[in-house]
């Protein structure tokens, strides 16, 4: 989930940045540090908005830099457990499917990929036994994000499923609807 949340940290300003308005070398150091990195608290920093307020500086001994202790705003995306996600399958391997979900991959083992038996196609897809559904690169899908692991946060693991009702290829969706829509008038009529 997106939010705009404001966070309390330290800039610290090298000497390259000493020329510019503080506020600016504040702004543009800030963004170097946080915007892209993924933590278990924020997620991952999409952008920083604002600097709203900085306070004194101080300098180390030994370091060319001064620091800043700062509150700004920031937008982040913070999965969370259960939550829907919308995306493109970006890679298929025999294990499962790589779904690219704007800021975050999230991955979907073959057991999670539909409610069939499912088996790594030699045109590179993942094909269902029974359904004769199949996934490849390009799909477009909606999935649950089942776990979360920010072990390493450079990359972090995000675990997806497919195998309940409204989840998978959108053309699935697409036709679930549209047979309940039918059967819907159907027992309208009777």
């Amino acid at each position: 989930m997106y939010y705009n949340s404001q966070i309390e940290g330290v800039a610290r300003i090298e000497p390259k940045l000493f020329g510019e308005e503080l506020d600016q070398a504040v702004l543009v150091q800030l963004k170097a540090d946080y915007e892209g990195q993924a933590t278990p608290e924020l997620g991952r920093v999409i952008a920083i908005l604002s600097v709203d307020e900085i306070g004194d500086g101080i300098l180390i001994p030994g370091d060319g830099a001064a620091y800043y202790k700062s509150t700004f705003s920031v937008l982040h995306f913070l999965p969370e457990i259960n939550e829907l996600v919308e995306g493109e399958i970006k890679d298929i391997a025999k294990f499962g499917a790589f779904v690219d979900f704007g800021p975050f991959e999230g991955m979907v083992h073959v057991s999670q990929a539909m409610d069939d038996f499912v088996s790594f196609s030699k045109s590179g897809a993942l094909q269902g036994k029974q359904s004769n559904r199949s996934l490849k690169v390009g799909d477009k899908v909606r999935a649950r994000v089942v776990a979360i692991s920010f072990k390493d946060p450079k990359t972090p693991k995000i675990g997806l499923t497919m195998r309940q009702p409204y989840l998978g290829k959108t053309e699935w969706i697409d036709e679930l609807v549209k047979g309940e829509a039918k059967a819907a008038k159907k027992a309208e009529k009777s």
